[in-house]
């Protein structure tokens, strides 16, 4: 059993990166229910919470490349994975992440 109750109880700790992958549509354009195993698991995901950032050499505080509500590329593979009930979610290092999506 986790002691995670809630996914509002992480906060991430330097330039670490809290984010749900965002799932696919299991639906086709023109209404047509695709199965499981037809969808592909995407590379998107939906930053959830930010660390307040890492050091560098001189000491500053190096704030995140991202903010919470942001779209990301993620890495295939890679992250520190949370289960939280049936969710799950993935912790990122901000360099990890492959680019921000903007709409």
């Amino acid at each position: 059993m986790s002691a995670i109750k809630s996914i509002r109880s992480i906060a991430p700790l330097l330039d670490r990166i809290l984010v749900q992958r965002i799932k696919p549509e299991a639906k086709t354009a023109t209404g047509i229910f695709l199965p499981d195993s037809a969808v592909k698991e995407l590379n998107e995901a939906k930053v959830l919470a930010v660390g307040p950032g890492a050091y560098d050499r001189e000491g500053k505080r190096v704030a995140p490349s991202v903010q919470p509500g942001d779209k990301v590329l993620i890495p295939q593979f890679g992250g520190s994975p949370l289960k939280v009930g049936e969710e799950e979610y993935s912790l990122f290092r901000d360099h990890e992440l492959l680019a921000k999506i903007n709409e």
